[in-house]
């Protein structure tokens, strides 16, 4: 008789905070800097020129893509805070209604009213605050904003994405290197796809799928602008 395996569950929410900036940051990189290459390298331009454009593109990006994440994920910190804040003095000032509120949250899960009420006052015994903050504000520990967090691993994945075409744009010989940083941008992007799929446990055909076609119509955009202009940069 087979003994029993402990039931051992990982779910892709605990990454939540980290994917989505690690994804965006080296989608941005890879999709910014190549089409930098292509828009310059369309217009018919040397080495040096295209090169010096994707470094400070590179640079750029990075700490944009720091700077933006930090705000934009600080802002949402902010909020949680000055939720939470209010929600621990409605519990000191207003317990009885606290509670209501929470068993009118679990009848419309589907709980019967006295169970409803039974699980309220036992939450409500324990981490009154971590049980508003989790099923009245949608506050959870994996969902939790951290700024600094989602700034450097934006910062960091945008490097490393736009490191990428970079280096093929160096070694790619002048003649070919728009159709050669093109193709494999593409394909670095339905890496990527692949890789984030992996990590969020998902399918990764729609991910791949989905940051190829962007990532094609970025550069084709930026191609056509560098043949419209044609001028060496």
């Amino acid at each position: 008789m087979a003994r029993d395996r402990a039931h051992d569950e990982r779910h892709a929410v605990s990454r939540i905070g980290w994917l989505r900036a690690a994804v965006l940051g080296a989608n941005d990189g890879i999709v910014s800097t190549a089409a930098l290459i292509v828009g310059v390298a369309a217009a018919q331009a040397t080495r040096g020129p295209i090169v010096l454009a994707a470094s400070a593109g590179l640079v750029a990006g990075a700490m944009s893509m720091a700077a933006g994440e930090y705000v934009s994920v600080a802002s949402q910190a902010d909020s949680e805070s000055a939720d939470l804040a209010r929600e621990r003095l409605e519990l000191e000032t207003q317990p009885e209604a606290e509670l209501e509120e929470m068993t009118a949250i679990y009848v419309a899960r589907g709980l019967t009213p006295d169970l409803a009420r039974q699980v309220a006052v036992q939450l409500n015994a324990g981490d009154a605050l971590a049980a508003h903050a989790r099923d009245e504000l949608g506050i959870s520990e994996h969902l939790t904003a951290r700024p600094v967090q989602a700034a450097l691993t934006s910062a960091t994945t945008f490097a490393v994405g736009a490191v990428m075409p970079l280096l093929v744009a160096i070694l790619a010989p002048l003649p070919v290197i728009l159709p050669v940083v093109t193709v494999a941008t593409l394909i670095f992007l339905a890496v990527l796809g692949a890789l984030g799929a992996w990590a969020g446990g998902a399918p990764p055909l729609k991910p791949m799928l989905r940051v190829t076609f962007w990532g094609a119509l970025a550069l084709a955009a930026t191609a056509l602008i560098g043949k419209l202009f044609g001028a060496v940069v």
